[in-house]
């Protein structure tokens, strides 16, 4: 996220508040080494456990794991008519997932004759994240997508003032919140249960941050009846790097102002 999304240097729009310039193309590749064992399960099988995978960044998108072809489960995969074409990469043939009478389609590609400048793709193959029922990194479940060396989240206690506002409603105050700060991404704002001012109700919404953990959500329910949905959340077990934030809320709405020392955050 560092490098090819926000303003990172491999980004569409790279920061002006630089002395160098990047001569090449405005789409940008980059391989790395991912130095950790990462292992697939799918229908209780392991259909990929690599040591040797390597993070592919390109500019204005997630970073994608690849493995050499020796570490995926051949005979989970049969392989598809289905090709694509990346001006950048090449043509990625499929190959689609099946275990067990399970099946997804398409779920693995890789580039056999990679473009001239992406040669070093030869060899290597992507399975979709979203197509595995688990992914570890090392003997640890993560969700989401693996984590990106280029990101890091820092959590502080501060004193500023911060206000979530709807209209001239008070949702929350507080004058000791925690700033989360998320490589690329907007602060956002951990305020304690005990700083809300209007009710909440849970709602069946989870989403998973690999950096964060598992978050729950709910609505925001205002003293003239609205109701704004899925306007704040929170991690009740976040993992050990965010372990500062564990119950505290956060808020974000289109119907929602969140002001920090008097100015919109």
């Amino acid at each position: 996220m560092a490098l090819t999304r926000t303003d990172g240097p491999l980004s569409p729009a790279p920061p002006d508040t630089v002395n160098y310039r990047i001569d090449g193309p405005a789409h940008k590749l980059l391989m790395h080494p991912f130095p950790r064992r990462v292992r697939a399960e799918f229908a209780g099988r392991t259909v990929l456990d690599t040591r040797a995978g390597v993070l592919v960044h390109e500019t204005a998108l997630l970073p994608r794991l690849y493995v050499p072809e020796a570490d995926i489960d051949r005979s989970a995969f049969v392989p598809s008519d289905h090709t694509t074409h990346c001006p950048f990469k090449g043509d990625a043939t499929y190959r689609t997932l099946r275990v067990d009478g399970r099946e997804v389609p398409n779920a693995l590609w890789a580039y056999p004759d990679p473009r001239p400048e992406a040669t070093w793709l030869a060899g290597y193959a992507s399975l979709y994240w979203e197509a595995a029922d688990a992914w570890f990194d090392e003997d640890e479940q993560v969700y989401g997508h693996l984590t990106d060396p280029y990101t890091r989240v820092d959590v502080r206690p501060t004193s500023r003032h911060v206000q979530v506002l709807a209209g001239g409603t008070v949702v929350a105050e507080s004058h000791s919140p925690l700033v989360l700060n998320e490589t690329g991404l907007p602060a956002r704002w951990y305020l304690s249960p005990d700083d809300v001012r209007v009710a909440l109700e849970p709602t069946a919404t989870h989403t998973s941050c690999p950096y964060k953990g598992e978050a729950s959500y709910w609505s925001v329910r205002l003293p003239d009846g609205r109701e704004l949905t899925d306007a704040a959340w929170a991690y009740p077990d976040p993992l050990p790097e965010s372990s500062r934030i564990a119950g505290r809320l956060s808020f974000l709405h289109d119907d929602l102002t969140v002001l920090v020392d008097g100015t919109p955050a």
